[in-house]
């Protein structure tokens, strides 16, 4: 065997291509982020109610608000939202944002305070606070991308602020000692906090997409565990326990029948097993969750989904249809699925992936499910909607062609007398494996 060219070549090339694709797409979808970073969504929230000082009136807060959006006029990295805070804690709670800079109510008066003549009002001045919040649950790395540049906005403007303090104070010829003139300087302090808390045990923001990934990896190995079982029973596959080998006789079948029969089991194995992947992350691992009962009819569809559409691809294309499975559910979904490394961070190509690709889908729903209260404009609607137009295509695709094969007698096992000897032995019946 091992001297036959074909051998190699064969299996050579199918390793090449799957290796090769495995780490284009790993890879290359989250080795620049910060390089690929487009639009993402921050909330800038200006309470500044301004202030009456030297006989003029101070907007800060606009001002700040008016620097931040010019200097982001360049740089298409960050999609500033000016909303109020009402909006921007409802944004943050629904994961259409990342994070917030909230520039507070009292926010001139209290520089219009550092900036008074009198020093003995400058050192009991409160110092101008900025506060960034933070959004794990929308993605810790989004998360952490939007307070870098929301803390980096904030000092930016209290630099420009500390600036014209410094002026003001040059003109009242009054020296003042180094401390002083440092705090006048950099006078904003930049205060980071959580906008939308988590629960200790929702691996930061990360539970949502391990969960996405059981449940689609739970419906491959279903697919391929009902697949295998059902060639089994009808004859086709020998099951192997150990160095017994039994083989069922062949039970001739159509192929719209063969896959009808697997996708009736795979109904019900995603029953079991999205039942058991909540006992265990739930129930045994104590994995923050609400809406339990939501949860479970989520898991069983998401499973029930991921499985049909798998065996419809065996059923279409054999033996490749299960690399075709991984690829598509797995290899192109990872990366293109906005769990860990935020849509806006990554490359072109994996946006468009992440319209159709049934990770974004259902990794968004359970956000929606196990952070944001089961919103349906959290991403739950939109990963049902999915789920739903995925069914549909696996059951027309799946369907469609197997009876197309069917029509067109390319059956299975084309007529009895071409059975093997093996294939006609008695039910039951075992022969040691290396026979």
């Amino acid at each position: 065997m091992l001297r036959r060219p074909r051998l190699w070549i064969g299996t050579g090339l199918i390793a090449a291509v799957v290796s090769m694709m495995f780490a284009l797409l790993y890879v290359g979808g989250n080795v620049n982020p910060r390089g690929n970073l487009r639009d993402l969504p921050v909330a800038l929230v200006n309470g500044d109610r301004g202030a009456d000082a030297g006989g003029r009136h101070l907007d800060l807060g606009d001002q700040a608000v008016a620097g931040i959006r010019k200097a982001a006029e360049g740089d298409r990295s960050i999609d500033w939202q000016v909303v109020s805070r009402a909006e921007a804690d409802k944004r943050l709670g629904s994961g259409k944002v990342f994070g917030a800079l909230v520039i507070p109510e009292d926010f001139s008066a209290t520089v219009a305070a550092l900036g008074s003549p009198q020093p003995a009002a400058q050192g009991k001045a409160a110092p101008p606070t900025m506060t960034v919040l933070t959004n794990q649950a929308a993605g810790s790395i989004g998360s952490s991308m939007s307070s870098q540049a929301a803390q980096k906005a904030a000092h930016a403007a209290s630099a420009s602020i500390g600036q014209e303090l410094l002026k003001q104070a040059g003109a009242q010829k009054t020296a003042l000692p180094t401390a002083a003139q440092l705090k006048l300087a950099d006078p904003v302090t930049v205060a980071v906090a959580d906008g939308h808390p988590l629960g200790a045990r929702s691996a930061m923001g990360l539970s949502a997409f391990y969960y996405a990934l059981v449940l689609v990896v739970c419906g491959m190995l279903g697919a391929n565990l009902v697949n295998s079982q059902v060639d089994t029973a009808l004859g086709y596959l020998h099951t192997d326990y150990g160095p017994i080998r039994k083989r069922e006789p062949v039970q001739h079948t159509s192929r719209v029948r063969t896959l009808a029969i697997g996708m009736a089991l795979m109904l019900g194995m995603a029953v079991v097993m999205g039942t058991l992947v909540e006992v265990a992350t739930v129930g045994i691992l104590d994995m923050d969750a609400s809406h339990l009962g939501l949860l479970w009819l989520y898991s069983v569809a998401t499973i029930a989904v991921v499985g049909l559409g798998s065996l419809a691809l065996f059923a279409a294309f054999g033996t490749p249809g299960m690399l075709l499975a991984t690829i598509v559910f797995v290899a192109m979904a990872v990366p293109s699925s906005g769990a860990t490394v935020p849509l806006q961070a990554l490359p072109g190509f994996f946006r468009a992936l992440a319209e159709f690709e049934p990770l974004r889908q259902i990794t968004e729903g359970l956000r929606s499910l196990l952070y944001y209260g089961a919103q349906a404009d959290a991403g739950l609607t939109r990963a049902w909607t999915s789920m739903g137009v995925a069914l549909f295509a696996a059951l027309v695709f799946g369907f469609a062609v197997t009876r197309l094969y069917d029509r067109r007698g390319l059956h299975r096992i084309p007529h009895p007398d071409g059975e093997t000897p093996a294939a006609q032995e008695p039910a039951g019946a075992a022969e040691p494996a290396g026979a």
